[in-house]
C-alpha cells in the first residue's frame, strides 16, 4: 500500500517551478509513494494533477510575505485545517513552498508528521526572528547552489551542510530531440525552413523581454529570414501586467520585429515550442534556476543564456550552448548568429545538452534523490 505525501504550493498556474513539482511526482515510485497536492485555489497546476490520478485539496490561504512572524502564522485557522487535512489523509510526510511553510511547518509538527520544503527564490533571506523556525524542518532543499547561498546569507544562519541542492529534474520522456514543432510555426505562420529563436518565460522584468527584443533587432538585421516566438503568460502583479502591455506595444511598433516576433501566450506543450526552435535563449537579469533551460538542452536544443544564478550551473559554456552577461542584448546576439549559421555547431551542443541532463537532471536522477532523504527521515522517525 503506498503511503501518502502532500505538496503544497502557494502557485496555482504553470510556471517554472510549479512544472519541476509536477516532474518530481511522476518520478516518485507510485507503488510506495502517492502524491496528493495542497492549493489555495484551482488552477493549471491542479488540473495537470489530477490527469495523472492524484489527489487535489483545495484549502483557501493566502501565502506567505518574507516578513511574516512564525508564531502568529501558526496560529491561523487555515494552520489548524491543514493539521486535519494531514491527520484525515493519512499523510506520511509534507513537503512545502516557501510561503505555505509558515502554516503547514506547525500543523505537520503538531500531527507529528515530519515536513520538507524546497526554497526556490534567492531573495529569500530569513530575518533574525525567523530563523529559528527555518532550523525546525525535518529537510530543507534547494534548487541551486545560487538559491542556497543567498538563503543561507553571510555568515551563514545555519549549518550550509543543512540544505540539500536539489535540482529539478526534466521529465525526458516529453521533452526530446524527437518531439515534433511544426504545428507551432504553422500557427505563427513561419515558413518550414525559416531559422527560429525562442524565448519561454513569464512577463516579468526580471525575465528580460525588453532584452530579447534588442537581440532579436540584432539578428534580424544580420538574417533577414530569422523568426523569434515567445511563450509564457502567468502574469502575478499589476507590475507585471503592466511590463507585459509595454513589451507587446513596443514589439508592435517595431517595424523590423512586426512581422518576425510571435507572442504565443500560455502553452500547455512548452516541449513543442522548443521543437519548433533552432536556438532558445534566456535573456533574464536573474535567474534562481531556470526550468526552461534544462527543459530545452533535454530536447537536444542549444541555448544561449544570460549567466547570473542557476544557468551558470546547468549550462555547459561552449558545450551545451553560450553563457553571456545579463543585459547584453549584443552578446545574446552574437551567439544567437553564430548558431543559426552554424547548424553543425548547433547538432553538437544540442546532443551534448540532452547527454548533460541524462546525467545530471533528469526527473528520474532528482526523484531518486528526494526519495534517498525522504526515507532517511522516515527511518529516522521511527527509531
Amino acid at each position: 500500500m503506498p503511503v501518502n505525501l502532500l505538496f503544497a504550493s502557494s502557485y496555482t498556474d504553470l510556471g517554472g517551478g510549479e512544472t519541476a513539482l509536477l516532474a518530481l511526482a511522476g518520478a516518485l515510485d507510485p507503488a510506495r509513494f502517492r502524491p496528493h497536492l495542497l492549493v489555495p485555489r484551482a488552477g493549471q497546476l491542479a488540473d495537470r494533477w489530477r490527469t495523472n490520478g492524484w489527489p487535489v485539496h483545495v484549502l483557501p490561504y493566502r501565502g506567505a510575505s518574507v516578513y511574516f512572524i512564525p508564531a502568529v502564522w501558526a496560529r491561523l485557522p487555515v494552520s489548524r485545517r491543514i493539521e486535519r487535512l494531514l491527520r484525515e489523509q493519512h499523510i506520511t510526510a509534507a513537503h512545502s513552498d516557501y510561503h505555505t511553510l509558515p502554516m503547514l511547518l506547525p500543523a505537520a509538527e503538531r500531527a507529528g508528521v515530519p515536513a520538507l520544503w524546497t526554497c526556490m527564490g534567492w531573495w529569500f533571506h530569513p530575518q533574525p526572528w525567523q530563523r529559528a523556525f527555518f532550523r525546525r524542518p525535518a529537510a530543507t532543499f534547494a534548487h541551486s547552489q545560487a538559491i542556497k547561498r543567498g538563503f543561507l546569507g553571510q555568515p551563514p544562519f545555519m549549518p550550509p551542510e543543512r540544505i540539500e541542492v536539489l535540482y529539478p529534474g526534466v521529465d525526458t520522456s516529453r521533452f526530446h530531440p524527437g518531439v515534433a514543432g511544426a504545428a507551432v510555426r504553422a500557427e505563427a505562420a513561419i515558413p518550414p525552413a525559416a531559422p527560429v529563436v525562442a524565448l519561454v518565460a513569464r512577463f516579468q522584468d526580471v525575465k528580460g523581454h525588453d532584452v530579447f527584443q534588442a537581440m532579436a533587432r540584432q539578428v534580424a538585421r544580420d538574417i533577414p529570414d530569422a523568426r523569434f516566438i515567445v511563450a509564457g503568460e502567468n502574469t502575478q502583479t499589476s507590475a507585471d501586467n503592466a511590463y507585459k502591455q509595454r513589451i507587446l506595444a513596443a514589439a508592435q511598433a517595431d517595424p523590423l520585429l512586426r512581422d518576425r516576433l510571435h507572442y504565443l501566450g500560455f502553452r500547455a506543450d512548452v516541449e513543442r515550442v522548443l521543437a519548433a526552435a533552432d536556438v532558445v535563449v534566456c535573456a533574464s537579469r536573474f535567474e534562481d534556476y531556470g526550468v526552461v533551460i534544462v527543459e530545452a538542452m533535454a530536447a537536444g536544443k542549444p541555448v544561449v543564456s544570460t549567466n547570473r544564478g542557476g544557468p551558470a550551473e546547468t549550462l555547459a559554456d561552449g558545450e551545451t550552448g553560450w553563457l553571456v552577461p545579463p543585459g547584453d542584448a549584443d552578446a545574446l546576439a552574437r551567439r544567437v548568429i553564430e548558431l543559426l549559421r552554424d547548424p553543425a555547431q548547433r547538432q553538437q551542443m544540442g546532443a551534448a545538452g540532452r547527454a548533460r541532463v541524462e546525467r545530471l537532471f533528469s526527473a528520474r536522477a532528482n526523484g531518486e534523490q528526494f526519495t534517498r532523504k525522504l526515507e532517511a527521515i522516515l527511518v529516522t522517525q521511527m527509531q
